[in-house]
């Protein structure tokens, strides 16, 4: 348990783009401080899966989204403030670039907003390759920009050497002075991370060693001053609000909900799970890439989303799990699933090379990957309908994001159409969530943080599956 008595710390890590570096020095942070002793407990605003996986294996803690369109004022500030209560240091890694969000008319859904919400300071990642001077107009628009956000210093990404920081430092001193360099990471520091369509890859593929995580630690203390930075994020906060929660309504029997997580199944909002267990749920989690089937007496399934592209020859191996999942559909037990779990439910994934993978068939269609990404941005559902998710009028927020479409869609009668999806800026809307029977799946990653009660409504449908059964 840690010691609340200790000075806690604060700050976001923002970026001047994406690629900047962000992922790289929240890493380096992470396991820099928590070689120090620190407990600290990571968050990412926005509504990347990928960096939350990364930060989790790091700090020994789950690191957890906020998202300022997604979510509520009242929900980020709250589940920030929960977990920093028994934290010692806070390191929020941010989304884009600093100021980016929802629209260029406003800092909706941006990491400017993220920080000033939770009232903690900005530290700016600069990428400095093949910059000299001109760093300095660039650190100065960005400190300059928003006189409401506090900036605790700049760290440069990319530096050639000594000189080169040198150089960087003086164009600061001369023109931004009250900016704070907080040092330089070089540009050939061998900690990179291997990326992929969507992002880096996931951490349940590439295990962060603890030499690999030694490495990073020893890289950002020789860099980078981490006693000026605890030294400028000290913060405060209301422990009278801290044990605040946002609870679904608790179901009055049990619900046995078998979660398929591994490598092709890891893209699930911890909040999510949680809301579930609030509820009422027992979780039951297995892995269909090691053999695994549905639990046993399980009385709902939840598939999320990830990579099953990848791995599509060997789930379609996995007869025991294929038909396990045709024979619950059939028996009329809630199964719930978004994206990779929506392509597992249908009839084939085929792969970018062209070859079909056999897959549930439990939905009518297929779907098959594509070079070029088909679908990226948030998205506003609402339930058209009843479902396992709620009724109609029914709002949930989430985010869309794949390389695969629908084809082959067969003209089967009992497939409806669950949701009508808003764009965040637009209120043209499309028919989705595709539910045959008790089975509801959708492209949509959706974050019940958003409708709380849509995690109450599916544990109370398995529940009462189970009874009827």
């Amino acid at each position: 348990m840690t010691d609340n008595s200790r000075q806690k710390h604060a700050f976001l890590i923002c970026g001047t783009h994406s690629g900047c570096g962000k992922t790289t020095v929240s890493l380096g942070l992470l396991a820099a401080l928590k070689a120090r002793g620190l407990d600290v407990q990571p968050f990412k605003v926005g509504p990347d899966f990928i960096d939350p996986g990364l930060h989790t294996q790091i700090a020994g803690s789950q690191s957890r989204n906020l998202d300022g369109w997604m979510l509520g004022r009242g929900w980020n500030e709250t589940l920030f403030r929960r977990f920093m209560a028994r934290a010692e240091a806070g390191l929020i890694e941010g989304v884009m670039g600093l100021f980016d969000g929802i629209d260029g008319l406003s800092e909706s859904g941006s990491s400017a907003e993220m920080a000033k919400w939770l009232g903690v300071p900005a530290v700016l990642v600069v990428d400095a390759k093949s910059m000299a001077r001109s760093v300095a107009a660039l650190v100065y628009g960005f400190i300059h920009f928003d006189p409401q956000l506090r900036f605790a210093g700049v760290i440069f990404n990319r530096v050639s050497g000594e000189k080169h920081l040198r150089y960087l430092k003086e164009a600061l001193s001369s023109s931004c002075p009250e900016t704070v360099v907080l040092g330089g990471i070089p540009k050939e520091n061998g900690v990179q991370i291997p990326e992929r369509h969507l992002g880096l890859v996931t951490a349940d593929e590439m295990k962060l060693d603890s030499t690999w995580q030694n490495q990073l630690a020893e890289l950002v203390e020789k860099h980078l001053d981490i006693d000026l930075l605890l030294e400028r994020t000290g913060y405060s906060m209301p422990i009278a609000d801290s044990s605040a929660r946002h609870a679904a309504s608790v179901s009055e029997h049990p619900a046995e909900i078998a979660v398929a997580r591994d490598a092709a199944y890891c893209f699930y909002y911890p909040d999510n799970l949680e809301l579930l267990e609030q509820a009422g749920a027992r979780l039951h989690f297995f892995s269909p890439l090691n053999g695994e089937s549905l639990p046993e007496k399980c009385s709902g399934a939840y598939l999320g989303g990830g990579y099953p592209e990848l791995f599509a020859d060997v789930i379609s191996r996995n007869c025991a799990f294929l038909d396990a999942l045709r024979a619950s559909a059939a028996q009329g037990m809630p199964i719930y699933a978004e994206c990779g779990g929506l392509m597992t439910l249908g009839r084939f994934i085929e792969t970018v090379e062209g070859q079909r993978r056999p897959m549930a068939g439990i939905l009518p269609f297929g779907t098959r990957m594509l070079s070029r990404l088909k679908t990226l941005g948030y998205t506003e559902a609402v339930l058209r309908r009843e479902c396992l998710l709620g009724g109609p009028g029914t709002v949930i927020r989430g985010h869309e994001f794949h390389y695969s479409e629908i084809v082959e869609q067969g003209l089967d009668s009992s497939l409806e159409f669950a949701y009508d999806l808003r764009g965040r800026r637009t209120e043209v809307s499309r028919q989705e969530g595709y539910q045959v029977g008790s089975v509801l799946a959708s492209y949509v990653h959706l974050h019940w943080g958003s409708a709380p009660e849509a995690a109450g409504r599916f544990v109370r449908q398995c529940a009462e599956w189970a009874k009827r059964r």
